[in-house]
């Protein structure tokens, strides 16, 4: 047992933010806040919660998980949840690495050996996809996910979704499995002929079809589709979670570690879909702290089907040289082999951070700022 003595964070480059905990007695672990668009909201509610939170039990995670959503009246949503989850994924780390255990070993052991994995590509405006597939084939990958559209109308023309479809034909040609990521930017009447149209070239699954807000629209195309539908980066804790789960509107489950509160709730929202026969694929187009706290939840929850990994992805290129190979002692740990990377057995985490990296970069980095559309006659569209 010990004290949290310190609680530090980290803005780095491309668009992460990752937190360090120190106990009194020099144990520390790592934490991953990244909430892209937005750190310096999270950098804020972490300066309130380090005020709160220096002086409590280290070890007693789930109090200090409890004390910071109940005790803030005003409770989950984006901001808070990532300041938390960066919190708790750091606390965890440092139980672990303190106990000399893989963190999963803490969360009941493994389940598998090596996780399933895939990657990006095509960038914000899909394109040039069939080379970049074969890129993503020839280091490892065996699925890959890419944005299914560029900017839609509410009501656009249905030649808007050509290419949307020949891109799928494309990547499937190749013997690769490809998710496609409606990224919320369809609206219901587009989404539905997309969905349709998609259906003969079987994609692994679709993304968020509609926004998360529209769970009455996602329920209705669910009823329209065999394609799995995926969602779950803009759900937060298990309560925006169980009205999906409740419809049978979804039949993968996306949270995301750094946005919902950590591994102490990702956990109990993987539990809960398991009860409704939903997978759990969790979003990470982020850091490798954050990806290292899902391997671990991946090894040790039985509804795990597929991760993310944001290994080359056009946010991480279009800033330069900082990838999720950054920032950590040792590159190989994201190897991919045959479309798997090996679990994570290190102590912790699994990853020893380049501590003198993080502070070097941090000293300079800039936020990352919000994308966003806009159509040709001026008004804003989703992105």
């Amino acid at each position: 047992m010990g004290k949290i003595k310190t609680i530090e964070y980290f803005r780095v480059l491309p668009r992460w933010l990752f937190v360090k905990i120190t106990d009194e007695h020099g144990n520390y672990g790592w934490g991953e806040a990244t909430l892209e668009g937005h750190s310096q909201a999270v950098e804020g509610c972490l300066d309130a919660m380090t005020q709160r939170f220096v002086g409590y039990e280290a070890d007693n995670i789930e109090l200090l998980w409890q004390t910071a959503h109940r005790h803030s009246f005003y409770r989950g949503g984006p901001v808070l949840m990532s300041a938390l989850a960066g919190i708790d994924i750091a606390l965890w780390d440092l139980l672990s690495r303190r106990l000399k255990l893989p963190l999963h070993i803490l969360l009941g052991g493994a389940v598998r050996h090596k996780i399933k994995v895939y990657s990006w590509i095509g960038g914000d405006r899909p394109r040039d996809v069939e080379a970049a597939a074969k890129e993503r084939y020839a280091q490892g990958f065996r699925a890959v996910k890419m944005n299914a559209t560029e900017d839609v109308d509410w009501l656009d023309s249905p030649s808007a979704l050509e290419t949307s479809v020949e891109r799928c034909r494309i990547v499937k040609a190749l013997g690769m499995d490809v998710g496609l990521d409606f990224h919320g930017r369809l609206h219901k009447p587009m989404a539905k002929q997309l969905a349709r149209a998609l259906e003969p070239h079987r994609p692994l699954f679709i993304e968020e079809p509609l926004l998360s807000e529209h769970y009455e629209g996602i329920k209705q195309l669910s009823g329209l589709t065999t394609i799995p539908i995926a969602l779950g980066e803009r759900l937060y804790s298990r309560w925006d979670v169980k009205r999906f789960l409740h419809d049978t509107s979804i039949d993968v489950l996306q949270p995301d570690i750094s946005h919902c509160g950590g591994i102490s709730e990702i956990r109990r929202i993987a539990s809960m879909a398991e009860a409704y026969d939903v997978a759990i694929a969790p979003h990470c187009p982020l850091g490798p702290i954050a990806l290292a706290a899902c391997v671990q939840i991946a090894m040790c929850t039985p509804n795990f089907t597929i991760q993310e990994m944001g290994l080359t992805i056009h946010y991480n290129t279009e800033l330069g040289e900082f990838d999720i190979t950054n920032y950590i002692k040792d590159k190989r740990v994201w190897d991919v082999r045959e479309g798997y990377v090996e679990g994570l057995n290190g102590v912790g985490l699994g990853i020893e951070v380049d501590e003198e990296e993080v502070r070097k970069v941090a000293r300079t980095a800039n936020a990352w700022t919000p994308k966003g559309f806009v159509g040709p006659d001026g008004s804003i569209r989703e992105w």
